[in-house]
């Protein structure tokens, strides 16, 4: 069987082909067409056995100049937990100032992926 991947690994995002066949239950790939770099045929076998992704969003700032800061996981986690690390993350908030690369959530859902700051906020009035 064709099964048709969008390579999210680097900003080609190259439409890759794989003729895959199903043997004892475990997904045998064939043949990949489509991938411009050896990423895309990489990412095509981890979308197939594990198929992970990264988190990117906001926490609530307490007295800083901006209501939210920026934070992300240090590494991907399972796709089927996205929503499982989006509520511990969602109970996060944090008090200026923050400072990039502080670590809020260890180890989050035991997957050895740290929850970081990425944007610092420094105290003060928030910006209008």
């Amino acid at each position: 069987m064709m099964r048709e991947f969008t390579c999210i690994i680097c900003p080609n995002g190259c439409g890759i082909s794989a003729d895959i066949e199903i043997e004892s239950g475990v997904s045998v790939i064939r043949s990949i067409d489509g991938a411009l770099c050896p990423r895309g045929e990489t990412y095509v076998k981890q979308e197939l056995i594990d198929p992970r992704r990264n988190i990117a969003t906001s926490v609530l700032v307490k007295g800083g100049i901006l209501p939210l800061a920026s934070v992300r996981l240090t590494k991907p986690i399972p796709k089927d937990r996205i929503f499982d690390a989006m509520e511990e993350i969602k109970k996060c908030s944090l008090t200026a100032p923050v400072t990039a690369g502080t670590v809020i959530v260890k180890n989050v859902l035991g997957y050895d992926a740290d929850v970081i700051v990425t944007k610092s906020v420094p105290a003060g009035e928030m910006l209008k």
